[in-house]
């Protein structure tokens, strides 16, 4: 049996030639040493599986957590023990959710997430992050009022992975795009990969993934919903890049966009020239980490 030096040496050697990539399997990242709480803040990274897309209706099957301390320029400097939990839910899960996840109605029978725990190790965190907050978000919400009172970031969509020369987002392709790969469909593991992939440095920003995630996250934005507006104008909207509400979720059935705090103003005066055509007084959010990617905006 080859030992670990020997492999190492000879994926060093592949790697200095330009026919060929490695992958090295994700490994728990080493504690850096000679920083003090003071120096430091926690992060939780958060994922969820569960039985469908609608948290109204569909429940958590799995929920993960990993804390980690990082230095406020975005150094992750320890990565801790993950919280890692199955739940049976009140329905058999279906074939198409096993097939995605890999849970069967086996392995939660009988098995359950204690609200307690959840508050104790999600208590600590200065911030949340999920691959995919739109979503995480939603479900842990309702399932535990103690992730509504923190600041979350996602770090799917607040990097800009294409300006960093990514074609692609998901979890999966961003580690082997990085040089590592992992066991997938778990969440305790997409939380660890989420964590290596945040702590990379992004090839054109120079500074890590999650310095580039906390500066954007930090950042106030807002919606700006366009009540009202004629109805010839939908696809301009649409092409604008403004979603339709349709929903009786208590907010505007209308036509909405979310835009930087700096480009508000400017938003605001396109509507009123080119949409509305008229003096109209036009709707605007301002939306911070507290409450994005939550179902209460």
């Amino acid at each position: 049996m080859i030992d670990v030096s020997t492999l190492e040496e000879l994926a060093s050697g592949l790697e200095a030639s330009p026919d060929y990539r490695i992958l090295r399997r994700l490994r728990p990242r080493p504690r850096i040493e000679g920083f003090d709480d003071a120096e430091t803040r926690m992060g939780l990274l958060v994922d969820v599986e569960t039985t469908g897309l609608d948290p109204e209706q569909e429940e958590i099957i799995e929920l993960a957590m990993v804390p980690f301390r990082y230095t406020l320029n975005g150094e992750v400097v320890e990565v801790l023990e993950p919280f890692d939990r199955l739940r049976k839910p009140v329905k058999p899960i279906s074939p198409e959710i096993t097939a995605l996840t890999g849970i069967t109605d086996a392995m939660v029978s009988g098995q359950s997430i204690d609200p307690a725990e959840i508050t104790a190790s999600a208590a600590p965190a200065h911030v949340v992050i999920a691959h995919n907050a739109a979503f995480d978000r939603r479900f842990l919400e309702r399932f535990n009022p103690v992730f509504s009172t923190k600041p979350w970031a996602c770090s799917m969509s607040e990097i800009d992975w294409a300006f960093e020369g990514f074609e692609g987002t998901k979890l999966s392709y961003l580690a082997m795009a990085l040089g590592f790969f992992y066991d997938r469909h778990r969440a305790a593991n997409d939380c660890l990969a989420a964590i290596e992939i945040l702590a990379r440095e992004l090839p054109r920003a120079g500074v890590t993934a999650l310095a580039k995630l906390l500066e954007h996250a930090r950042l106030p934005t807002w919606r700006i919903w366009a009540e009202n507006s004629p109805f010839e104008f939908k696809d301009v909207l649409k092409a604008r890049g403004y979603r339709w509400n349709g929903d009786e979720n208590g907010k505007p059935r209308s036509w909405h966009v979310d835009i930087a705090d700096a480009e508000k103003d400017a938003e605001v005066s396109y509507l009123l020239r080119e949409i509305y055509r008229h003096d109209a007084d036009v709707r605007t959010v301002r939306i911070t980490a507290y409450d994005r990617f939550s179902t209460r905006v």
